[in-house]
């Protein structure tokens, strides 16, 4: 496409051209040319050329990779946000986790944690779709280095790790799946460093 568009400046820059030519019929005529000065103080000619349109039809590979693209973006712009503060507050319980012993201190601690999520973000996440909860997912792995398998089994035992991961089969997901962002989640890495950028998120 970009061929195309500079073959068609350089057709019409020859015309211009050839027209100018012509025009030089006579010993004496005289041909204005509009000329710009450079900060060198060097003349150069120059001319304005007619603006040239090119379109093409797209294909339906392209449409289809542009739309699938469009959706990802956006559930990466709506689920990000989540995926930080859920990513803080598991990396914070860990934190506090590390040296505490007793079962029922552990318990108290993360189910404390676990409340402050649900009054922040249970009717949110809830509203999400099953694509976003996907992306969801992923995120979270990203924030924190562990999928979400791991991350359940870890604050809520094997038993509810496994019970959820049952419930996301059944809609076509993995609990376990990996974030790769060097290869299968480039896309998603990319949209991330965007949206870090546009809502200047530190870290």
């Amino acid at each position: 496409m970009k061929q195309i568009f500079k073959y068609g400046i350089l057709l019409v820059t020859l015309l211009l051209w050839q027209s100018i030519v012509n025009a030089q019929t006579g010993a004496y005529d005289t041909l204005k040319v509009e000329a710009f000065i450079t900060p060198e103080g060097d003349t150069i000619p120059q001319s304005w050329l007619p603006t040239v349109e090119v379109y093409a039809k797209q294909t339906k590979a392209v449409a289809k990779y542009w739309k699938e693209w469009t959706r990802l973006r956006n559930a990466v712009y709506v689920t990000y946000p989540y995926a930080i503060t859920a990513g803080r507050v598991i990396n914070e319980v860990n934190a506090q986790l590390i040296h505490v012993k007793d079962e029922n201190l552990r318990k108290q601690i993360i189910k404390s944690r676990e409340r402050d999520l649900k009054r922040d973000f249970a009717d949110k996440v809830t509203n999400l779709s099953v694509y976003q909860g996907k992306v969801l997912m992923k995120l979270i792995n990203r924030e924190t280095g562990n999928n979400c398998y791991d991350i359940i089994k870890e604050f809520k035992g094997g038993f509810n790790a496994g019970f959820w991961q049952a419930v996301a089969f059944v809609f076509g997901s993995n609990l376990k799946q990996p974030y790769l962002p060097n290869s299968d989640d480039q896309e998603i890495e990319k949209i991330v460093l965007e949206v870090r950028k546009v809502y200047g998120y530190k870290g």
